[in-house]
């Protein structure tokens, strides 16, 4: 094989992952399963598309081997195939972050009051917690957070919070986290916490990203 036929053939494979992924919606998928292991109800439940629409997203990003599946019972379970899978998308989402004016004009229309919820480094909340100065809490679906969490953070999704206050300590800092940086979960929680008197940060990103950085999880058995 010559060079030019290395190259193409090599590129080509390359290119297999930059078409699965270009796409919003599959881009979102690999967010959403960088959660954790979700059947394709839920994921059409989250990106309000019907199983069958899901289902075709799905089956690209599966023969990109970009996800894998497995089946129990009459429901198919979907994953990343790896951790690289998340890596990926963080990167397109740096470059974006950094290269494209329309990405921060959406941030800043969408996300305008955030600058006020002051975000908490990834390094500064795992000090905290080591201390016991903080209340970590975990405001994503339940299923999310049994698949992975920050060590001792609570569970309490953002539907619930309202009605758990008093599950949380009245004299400690609150810092919640959700799904990652664009992720609103954990902004809805601040903005409650912070208006019923409770004082409340935000986690700069979220769990993915938490554990993509090699900081300690838990899971909850199955």
């Amino acid at each position: 094989m010559g060079n030019r036929a290395f190259k193409d053939a090599l590129y080509e494979q390359l290119a297999r992952v930059a078409k699965a992924l270009a796409n919003p919606r599959r881009l979102e998928l690999v967010d959403l399963l960088a959660q954790g292991e979700r059947t394709v109800e839920a994921l059409s439940r989250e990106l309000s598309l019907s199983v069958a629409s899901t289902s075709q997203h799905l089956q690209v990003l599966r023969e990109a081997h970009v996800v894998e599946s497995r089946k129990e019972g009459t429901y198919a379970h979907y994953r990343l195939a790896g951790p690289t899978v998340f890596a990926l998308v963080q990167g397109v989402r740096g470059v974006a972050e950094a290269h494209l004016a329309d990405m921060q004009q959406v941030v800043d229309t969408y996300l305008k009051d955030r600058q006020s919820l002051d975000a908490v480094a990834r390094e500064e909340l795992l000090e905290r917690v080591r201390a016991g100065k903080v209340v970590v809490l975990d405001v994503r679906p339940s299923e999310e957070y049994a698949a992975g969490h920050i060590p001792r953070a609570l569970c309490i999704p953002i539907a619930e919070l309202e009605s758990r206050l008093s599950e949380l300590p009245k004299q400690r800092e609150v810092v919640a986290y959700c799904r990652g940086p664009y992720c609103v979960y954990a902004d809805e929680a601040v903005r409650l916490l912070r208006a019923h008197g409770r004082k409340a940060r935000r986690l700069h990103e979220g769990f993915p990203e938490w554990r993509a950085a090699g900081l300690p999880t838990e899971s909850l058995p199955h």
